[in-house]
């Protein structure tokens, strides 16, 4: 059995404010810094995201529902949604894609 992890130890994951952790055939995990205000424009992403906040706020906003997700509370964006986010607080968050994002 091959091991096919690749560990990123923060290298850039494509975004400003997010650091690529690790990376396998199937998944992959970033850390997700961003100033409070920062918005991005609605996209789709042909991956699923699950997401944990470390600290601050973000709004998550899937298909035209938003919910807003403050540290200890995880989310799911499914992969082909449409998407945004709206960072309230100053944002540390941890994501995994399902398959690997930038794969």
């Amino acid at each position: 059995m091959s091991d096919s992890t690749t560990l990123k130890n923060g290298s850039s994951a494509g975004s400003p404010g997010q650091k690529a952790l690790a990376s396998g055939e199937s998944l992959a995990m970033r850390l997700w810094e961003e100033a409070a205000g920062e918005a991005g424009t609605p996209h789709t992403r042909p991956y699923e995201t699950v997401g944990y906040v470390v600290s601050g706020r973000v709004e998550v906003h899937v298909g035209g529902t938003a919910t807003a997700y403050g540290a200890g509370e995880s989310y799911v964006v499914p992969a082909g949604a449409e998407r945004n986010y709206v960072v309230v607080e100053a944002l540390v968050a941890v994501e995994a894609t399902s398959p690997p994002a930038g794969a």
